[in-house]
């Protein structure tokens, strides 16, 4: 492990391309343990710590501004005003297109990690903002927004684009917002067509209201369109 002032490693270190610094500690009786997350944005797996990591990751994997993602990349080391050695590993690193980066943390709940984690979030934030990054306590996803993103994470990857000529099809459908089932139909066999739907729906070329439960009539509106994507009412 090497050591770097923190300006010039900022400055010369792809943090979105190393692996962790430390595993993530798993935890008994957690339902969610550490694991690896798919990502549609750079197609390599990145280190994810817990269920409320993983929702976080969705997020950014489908941010655009987005160029890279990595887990727990980096240690940030200083001292505190008593001149005691102090430490703390950001969870997630996010590059940005602009070169800039987030540091986040994903807490499960507000308090996670205690006064600890308090102060270190403090001085990555100090860290952070001396070279213009950005460090965030990321709070938890709404549930049925993680549900969402968790059902169309399962089509990100580019085999659900599907064959030839389909991606085109799928987006001429939905040219103008119509319920995902019309779409479906007017494009073809909705069994080979709904996976690119939902593929396009994850990369932001199809929209839909995702703080709502997905449905067969939940309307998707192109990408752009002034009409939001909202549940279509029952015919």
């Amino acid at each position: 492990m090497v050591q770097q002032r923190w300006a010039d490693a900022a400055m010369t270190v792809a943090f979105e391309n190393l692996p962790p610094v430390s595993a993530f500690p798993a935890v008994p009786g957690r339902r969610w343990g550490p694991g690896l997350w798919w990502s549609a944005t750079t197609g390599r797996h990145v280190a994810a710590g817990s269920n409320a990591m993983r929702a976080q990751l969705m997020v950014m994997d489908r941010d655009r501004e987005v160029t890279g993602l990595a887990g727990r990349p980096v240690r940030l080391l200083w001292r505190n005003p008593r001149g005691q050695a102090r430490s703390w590993v950001p969870q997630l690193f996010a590059r940005r297109a602009d070169g800039t980066a987030l540091l986040a943390d994903c807490p499960s709940h507000p308090y996670a990690g205690g006064e600890r984690a308090r102060k270190g979030a403090d001085a990555v934030a100090q860290a952070c903002a001396d070279i213009g990054w950005t460090y965030r306590r990321l709070p938890p996803l709404d549930d049925v927004l993680a549900a969402n993103l968790k059902w169309l994470a399962g089509y990100s990857h580019p085999r659900n684009a599907g064959r030839p000529g389909l991606a085109a099809a799928v987006l001429e459908a939905f040219a103008r917002p119509r319920p995902l089932n019309e779409g479906a139909e007017a494009a073809g066999d909705p069994i080979e067509v709904l996976p690119c739907a939902f593929h396009a729906l994850w990369h932001g070329q199809l929209t839909a209201d995702l703080t709502t439960p997905l449905h067969e009539r939940v309307l998707v509106s192109p990408r752009g369109s002034d009409s939001p994507g909202k549940t279509a009412g029952a015919r």
